[in-house]
């Protein structure tokens, strides 16, 4: 995106945000919404602006730390929810569309809070990539009728990122933090304690030094997934971060000789 491209962009997401009276940001601590509810922060003013985050077992503490840090950072109002879908067995039985069920929490819970602010829409930081992938959640936020500014104004993750660096912000290249159950196979349930091994056994990858991972939870098999670029880095501390992730309670654990794939679970809904 060059000069030009970025100042379009710009003036088009202002008029977006202009034109509406404030913002009730679904906000997760990753770039998408992180932007949007910047933006939001930036064309509607702090008292418009309300990012909501749900510290649920199916977020990691280092993402919630991160969004709590980033809302200090850029003087934005945030509050904080605790969403029930563990508790929904259409969400803990982990059918192919689980992520319609927890979105549907996320979105009912975020229009109920918008009644404190008569006229405020609800924001998700869907892009206009995500559109073309399998996104259950997106159907529910349709429901709901949870606006999209960033997909409305046809902003591809690239382009978000490009955007999000021109504003500083500190997170415009982190890694994708999909939530803690796209670790499990669906149709093998979802349970809090199975999101807490997969969240301490990522936590001593990064640890390590590898910031971009996941450790696919299959049952008793922890597998790790590293970028192929750092196969000969995890190589070298292989037998200790087996032993490691091991003592959270699996009885084996193995490294995923394709490396990192972001959505591999869901090849199980293509075939």
């Amino acid at each position: 995106m060059n000069n030009e491209e970025l100042k379009d962009k710009l003036d088009e997401l202002a008029n977006w945000f202009t034109k509406r009276k404030g913002s009730i940001v679904a906000f997760s601590g990753g770039i998408d919404s992180a932007l949007v509810l910047f933006l939001a922060r930036k064309f509607q003013g702090k008292e418009n602006a309300i990012g909501v985050i749900s510290n649920s077992e199916s977020l990691k503490q280092r993402d919630f730390n991160e969004a709590q840090a980033f809302c200090a950072q850029f003087d934005i109002h945030l509050e904080v929810i605790k969403t029930k879908e563990l508790e929904d067995e259409r969400y803990n039985q982990n059918p192919v569309d689980r992520c319609f069920y927890c979105k549907s929490h996320l979105f009912q819970d975020l229009n109920e809070f918008s009644k404190q602010y008569p006229g405020f829409d609800v924001l998700s930081g869907t892009n206009i990539d995500d559109l073309g992938d399998y996104r259950p959640g997106i159907n529910a936020a349709n429901q709901e009728r949870v606006l999209s500014p960033l997909a409305d104004c046809a902003l591809t993750k690239e382009a978000l990122r490009q955007i999000a660096k021109h504003f500083g912000l500190p997170n415009w290249n982190k890694p994708a933090s999909p939530c803690l159950s796209s670790r499990i196979p669906y149709n093998q349930s979802v349970t809090a304690e199975k999101l807490k091994q997969v969240e301490l056994s990522e936590d001593i990858l990064n640890s390590y030094g590898f910031e971009d991972v996941r450790v696919r939870h299959y049952g008793l098999i922890g597998r790790i997934e590293v970028k192929p670029a750092d196969f000969s880095k995890l190589r070298m501390v292989e037998k200790e971060v087996i032993e490691k992730i091991k003592a959270l309670g699996f009885q084996d654990c193995e490294i995923d000789e394709e490396g990192l794939v972001s959505g591999k679970l869901n090849r199980a809904i293509n075939k």
